[in-house]
């Protein structure tokens, strides 16, 4: 029986049986569109489980309610599968670059990213949509035929462009990759790359409301002239007066969610009707990003930004957490490009003989392949007092 795709999709839908393939050939399944098999293989892969222990905004050790990269990027998909739905676009292929946007993150969030980039600067660099794409088609080792996952161009090509075109000089990783397989980088990625993108916005505002109210970090007072925020907490406030301080707070964040998803699908079908885009091509092609928040409710996100930075991202109980990231990424690339033979075998044998550039390289990869509590360990063991 032949395989059913999805339908039905809007003209400028991404189209799994219109993929523009894999780099390396392979018989299509008889079970699953092309894009449900790469969100399988993203799911399987060993970096996707990593995620469980890579810090999203709190360490792991402040609590277990807390989110981490993993449950982030549940989350993410869970909000992009459900905007395409309303746009009719391919729900697989959204869901697929939401679960697969935040694999080459470091340990230790954007500190742990800052760090390494901070070290690789004189080797070409450290960009985690780069890494993405180095983890999804190099560093994964779990078929014989090839490295990586040889996931479809549009998944690739949505990892790392579905915050925009890429603007030159590209990332060492990304100028690795194009120069065998071009994706078109210079060009304004799918509709559901799109999607990922916002979903990822709508997530990590709200979750972070959510922890820092929950840690104690801010309080429901503090918040009441937040816009957005402020008036959910009202909202939920004047529907539920009893309630008590935990389900308030997430009614209120539920309610949030669904205002940002209702305004994203409102102004992007204002901008679809005003593009008319014939199909995904066109989508790519076109002058200006179509998915996005409206003019009014970027004001009152980007107040909401400007809130969390200065009363959770700079608090001093993270600005310490940040600091002692900081010094384990340094120290253990310090370590590693000096003295390459504490590096695991597996490692060591990806740059011998090639010089100091693929040395730092793979120095790197090993290092943002980390989840938190790995590099912790691994710094404790290297650097701390030795035993008596």
């Amino acid at each position: 029986m032949p395989l059913a795709f999805p339908a039905p999709l809007a003209p400028y839908a991404s189209r799994a049986e219109e993929t523009r393939g894999r780099l390396h050939a392979e018989p299509e399944s008889e079970t699953r569109t092309p894009f449900q098999r790469d969100r399988d293989r993203v799911v399987h892969s060993v970096a996707f489980r990593r995620l469980k222990h890579k810090t999203q905004v709190f360490v792991s050790h402040d609590g277990d309610h807390y989110r981490t990269r993993l449950t982030h990027s549940l989350e993410v998909a869970q909000i992009a599968r459900s905007l395409a739905r309303l746009l009719k676009l391919d729900e697989d292929l959204a869901e697929t670059l939401a679960l697969a946007h935040d694999l080459g993150h470091s340990p230790f969030g954007h500190t742990g990213e800052d760090a390494l980039q901070e070290c690789m600067e004189p080797y070409g660099g450290f960009d985690h949509n780069a890494q993405t794409l180095r983890i999804l088609t190099k560093l994964e080792r779990r078929h014989a035929a090839f490295d990586g996952l040889n996931l479809t161009w549009e998944t690739l090509e949505g990892v790392v462009k579905h915050n925009g075109p890429v603007a030159k000089p590209y990332p060492a990783a990304l100028s690795e990759y194009a120069a065998q397989h071009d994706l078109e980088l210079g060009t304004f990625a799918s509709l559901e790359a799109q999607i990922a993108a916002v979903s990822d916005d709508i997530a990590y505002n709200n979750h972070d409301v959510d922890d820092g109210l929950r840690a104690g970090v801010f309080s429901l007072k503090d918040v009441e002239d937040v816009p957005i925020i402020g008036e959910a907490m009202r909202r939920a406030k004047a529907r539920w007066p009893e309630v008590d301080e935990d389900r308030l707070i997430a009614e209120a964040v539920s309610d949030l969610i669904g205002a940002m998803v209702a305004d994203v699908r409102s102004e992007t079908e204002r901008r679809l009707a005003e593009v008319k885009p014939e199909s995904a091509a066109a989508v790519r092609a076109g002058a200006a990003q179509i998915v996005d928040f409206s003019e009014e409710m970027k004001r009152d996100v980007d107040a909401l930004r400007a809130f969390l930075k200065e009363r959770m991202y700079r608090h001093w109980k993270v600005n310490r957490e940040r600091s002692k990231a900081r010094r384990i990424v340094r120290d253990l690339f310090g370590l590693f490009l000096a003295e390459p033979e504490t590096l695991p075998a597996v490692w060591r044998e990806r740059y011998e003989g090639r010089g100091e550039d693929k040395l730092a390289r793979a120095v790197c990869d090993y290092i943002a392949g980390m989840t938190d509590r790995y590099a912790a360990r691994e710094h404790a063991e290297l650097f701390g007092p030795n035993p008596a």
